[in-house]
């Protein structure tokens, strides 16, 4: 089946995967390429979105896109820099504005004849963010929206399809953004709302039979979402040919690795479980500069695994759970590297001499889509229901140099918390969450002791995709029971502190 497909350009805006998750809501695919590498191809996508960008349309610096093939050819949505640029280079005016204009703002004047607002009426909140400000519309330009500080914040261009916005409907903040892209993309654009989770697993499974055959696929499970639903896809479509490997690296939740084996064999898998804590425990004592535990974690992981595969004969295709932001954020809109805040969490590509071919049946979907694409199979809500968890495990979470010891400590606060979040009733209203043990020992007193043990620290944050995240306000009796429990029943940790930073300008895991 042939999807109708919204093409997203990127100009380096925080929100642009907000954009095409959005779209996605509405059962509509989207694609998010860089601003200056448009795919040749245009036929396929029925409408076209240009996102925001950090930077300045009057600067020399400006981000240019061709749109030759697209403006007035295609249904087109600018935001924010995408209505500045169109504006700018249309006949219009754009300026600094003498305030920043950020944060919440209502529409004071809304054109409501116009399909592109209906069903949203003056007062509608929607989110600003931009420091330049269009003083004049482009040529042919029609005012559609204002708010009490920005007289263009919405216009179309007369003769087109073309739509721009100096507000971002992709934010939680625009209260009517949802309404204003279903507007655009279904009333004006025309495109059809056919993307669902059991079209893309019934598409997904037939094109892995005929790209497969019989041959056989090897797939490293971490026990996480993305592994496991790319596993039960494989599983629909080549059965016994799959062949699992869930390795035990030691740096697992508590009992982990027992529970999680027997969830998967539950579910019908071949899977395999390889114990090679000592292998990894061994490579790591001692070590204490989080990337060389990353570095460490990856080779060794890679040197088991690599043991696993070559047990299986005439195996040819190697599975990777791979999910779609893993693909984009690999590339920033300028088409380089994007700035690396640390290595990424889950384990790189295997050897060449490996020479497998590799398949990603998850590379299209975003985290809550593959959720979806879980239920929609019937999966164990509790194991689609896991906290993300990153691939090094506990080894991140201990900062300073990594003991067997400091893995039972971190092991047995980390397995009192997550059940405490558990019989709370709170597991599930919080994204993530974990302990980390801190290389400070603190001073305490114990019965008639003075003590000199380890401090931890516990952290919660709710979030929609780890891009952004808060705190989460946790009970203060839930902290205290949590505390006392973990004081007096884990030897060697004496202070229980709570980390209340968001991200950003903190980042979920410490290291």
């Amino acid at each position: 089946m042939q999807h109708d497909k919204v093409l997203i350009l990127d100009f380096g805006s925080q929100y642009t995967q907000l954009i095409a998750r959005r779209v996605r809501e509405l059962n509509i695919y989207s694609e998010i390429h860089p601003f200056n590498k448009i795919p040749v191809d245009l036929d396929s996508y029925k409408a076209v979105i240009l996102s925001g960008s950090p930077f300045s349309v009057r600067s020399d610096n400006a981000l240019h896109s061709d749109l030759s093939n697209i403006r007035g050819q295609k249904p087109l949505l600018a935001v924010c820099y995408g209505a500045q640029y169109l504006a700018h280079f249309s006949g219009g005016e754009v300026a600094e504005s003498n305030t920043r204009e950020y944060g919440r703002a209502n529409l004071s004047f809304i054109q409501e004849k116009d399909l592109f607002f209906e069903n949203i009426h003056t007062g509608s909140q929607v989110w600003m963010s931009h420091s330049d400000t269009i003083k004049q519309l482009p040529t042919n330009g029609v005012l559609l929206a204002s708010t009490h500080d920005v007289e263009n914040a919405a216009y179309k261009i007369e003769g087109e399809a073309t739509y721009a916005i100096q507000f971002h409907p992709e934010v939680y903040h625009s209260a009517d953004g949802r309404q204003l892209l279903q507007n655009f993309l279904v009333k004006i654009a025309r495109v059809k709302q056919d993307w669902t989770p059991q079209s893309f697993i019934e598409e997904t499974v037939e094109n892995l039979k005929n790209k497969i055959g019989d041959d056989k696929v090897v797939l490293g499970l971490s026990g996480g979402v993305d592994s496991s639903v790319a596993a039960m896809l494989l599983n629909k479509a080549i059965g016994k040919n799959l062949y699992c490997i869930f390795v035990n690296n030691g740096l697992l939740r508590k009992n982990e690795f027992e529970d999680v084996l027997h969830q998967y064999q539950g579910m019908g898998l071949n899977v395999k479980g390889v114990d090679a804590s000592a292998r990894f425990l061994d490579a790591l004592d001692g070590e204490s500069d989080p990337e060389t535990k990353r570095k460490i974690i990856g080779r060794v992981f890679i040197e088991v695994f690599d043991d696993e595969a070559h047990r299986i004969e005439d195996v040819k295709w190697l599975a990777q759970g791979t999910i779609y932001p893993d693909v984009i954020e690999s590339v920033s809109a300028t088409g380089g590297p994007s700035a690396t805040i640390k290595s990424h969490h889950n384990v790189g590509g295997l050897p060449d001499f490996m020479k497998l071919k590799v398949v990603e049946p998850l590379k299209s979907l975003f985290k809550d889509e593959v959720r979806r694409v879980g239920a929609s199979m019937n999966m164990d809500p509790l194991l689609l229901g896991r906290h993300p968890f990153p691939g090094p495990g506990l080894a991140i979470r201990i900062l300073g140099d990594l003991t067997r010891e400091k893995v039972r400590i971190l092991q047995e606060v980390d397995a009192i918390f997550i059940n405490n979040l558990k019989s709370w009733n709170l597991y599930d209203k919080v994204w993530q969450a974990g302990a980390i043990l801190l290389p400070v020992n603190s001073v305490g007193v114990m019965g008639d002791e003075r003590t000199y043990e380890k401090c931890v620290a516990l952290r919660a944050v709710e979030s929609t995709d780890g891009m952004t995240a808060d705190w989460v306000n946790l009970p203060y009796e839930f902290l205290q029971k949590t505390s006392n429990e973990i004081i007096n029943k884990v030897k060697g940790v004496n202070r229980v502190v709570y980390d209340i930073s968001s991200k950003p300008p903190a980042t979920i895991e410490w290291e």
